[in-house]
């Protein structure tokens, strides 16, 4: 997972706080069984940075990986706190401790173990009651945790598993990451800089002193929902998301529409332009949004965008049998791809659609790749791949879904198509491709869709 915020000051804080560990200042203390498997490992170090608006106080926090050690500070009053040159130090602990996970365990524990033996002894049908016994014990731990949210809402982590459709890993919130942001929005502090750095006996995946983005697996999987961003990649000038389809890119008018991809970065980055979004993806669309930090940046890769020098592809699964559909722009027999122009513009009688105007529209153009056949929810359905030449308004709608395109709309297309209930707009942006700002280096991104 790409650092959501910048490294360089709390990685300076994390080296003193090593330095602070190897002279006995600050101690390692064991508070849970060392298990055979552990014994001797390495752990990830967490510091952020931030500050406090209410004091006008630089508070930095620290956070061990896991739930079986914990930091504290030797030969002080208060072992996790400390306020040294105007700084406040604080221990952040684990969100729920080793006591209440074992008693969430403790239920099928007995049961878990009779089977195993048993299993051992080569009764292997035993094997599938024994795995549904360790996922209603993994369930029973998962609904110990809840998060703090950027905006200082709750967000649980059965909530987390219910959007994501998949139970993640064990352990998944007891990496430092998710501790140090549980107590930096639950205090309310404005987030200056996050670093991890791997303290310890080399491993074969980690080298002892050095940075690491949070972890894929269990932050990856947290991480989004508690930011409010899945920030793909960020720089001083620059920050990419993967957008969850149902976030308005910019906000819209009224208060009840104020919440965005461009809110939630100023939220997160209050330094930010007032109006930071390049270019736009439709509230139902998915996938990689570029925002700009700076006015400078954001005048570059804005006229980027208009010139065409912005390489775009989508994924989108149509309602059916692309090779069977009405459209006029349908492929032949063996056509496996294409390009479809269109004439459209706004129909200002029932906004936000769009209408065929050849003679007042603006052009769209839109190249198109056949990728195949899925089973969608029981039902054949085609995997499109779109590449947008132009940049108009539900152009990729339209020409999957207008008589003159395709004539097929997109799964969950609520504006031209016939979605069922809940059912999310299956299109996303998956690949951008543009010169840097500053360095002018070209830059590419893919981002796979959730959805097949």
């Amino acid at each position: 997972m790409f650092p959501p915020f910048p490294q360089f000051t709390a990685h300076h804080y994390i080296q003193k706080l090593i330095d602070d560990l190897d002279c006995g200042k600050v101690k390692i203390q064991q508070i849970t069984e060392v298990s055979k498997e552990r014994l001797g490992s390495g752990l990830m170090l967490g510091c952020l940075l931030a500050y406090d608006k209410k004091t006008n106080q630089r508070i930095i926090l620290f956070a061990l990986s896991g739930i079986s050690r914990q930091l504290i500070f030797a030969d002080s009053e208060n072992p996790y706190e400390i306020t040294t040159q105007g700084e406040k130090f604080i221990i952040v602990p684990p969100l729920v401790s080793d006591e209440a996970i074992n008693q969430a365990l403790s239920k099928n524990d007995k049961k878990i173990h009779e089977l195993t033996q048993l299993i051992k002894a080569g009764n292997k049908k035993l094997e599938s009651q024994r795995s549904n016994l360790t996922t209603e014990s993994l369930k029973n731990v998962f609904l110990l945790y809840d998060f703090t949210r950027f905006d200082g809402k709750k967000i649980s982590l059965n909530q987390i598993i219910n959007k994501k459709g998949k139970l993640p890993p064990t352990g998944t919130g007891d990496c430092s990451a998710p501790k140090l942001l549980e107590y930096a929005f639950s205090h309310n502090l404005e987030i200056i800089s996050m670093d991890e750095v791997f303290y310890g006996k080399d491993s074969k995946n980690k080298k002892n002193g050095i940075s690491y983005g949070p972890c894929d697996e269990r932050c990856g999987y947290i991480l989004p929902s508690i930011l409010g961003l899945e920030i793909m990649y960020r720089d001083s000038a620059l920050c990419l998301i993967n957008k969850e389809s149902g976030l308005l890119s910019v906000p819209g008018r009224g208060p009840e529409k104020n919440d965005s991809a461009e809110s939630r970065l100023k939220f997160l980055f209050p330094d930010t332009i007032n109006q930071p979004a390049v270019h736009r993806l439709d509230m139902e669309t998915s996938g990689l949004l570029l925002l700009a930090f700076d006015k400078k940046s954001h005048a570059f890769m804005n006229k980027e965008f208009e010139q065409g020098r912005v390489s775009k592809r989508y994924i989108a699964v149509l309602d059916g049998i692309l090779e069977k559909a009405p459209g006029l722009a349908s492929p032949k027999r063996g056509e496996k791809s294409g390009r479809i122009v269109l004439a459209f513009r706004l129909d200002p009688e029932n906004r936000p659609h769009q209408i065929y105007d050849e003679e007042n529209g603006k052009i769209g153009i839109t190249e198109w790749k056949n990728l195949g056949l899925i089973n969608y929810k029981g039902k054949k359905c085609t995997v499109v791949e779109f590449i947008p030449l132009t940049g108009r308004t539900h152009q990729l709608r339209l020409a999957a879904s207008h008589i003159k395109g395709f004539g097929l709309p997109i799964v969950g297309d609520s504006l031209y198509g016939n979605p069922q209930p809940e059912q999310r707009l299956l299109l996303h942006c998956c690949h951008l491709e543009f010169r840097h700002p500053v360095s002018g280096q070209l830059m590419k991104f893919d981002c796979p869709p959730d959805f097949i």
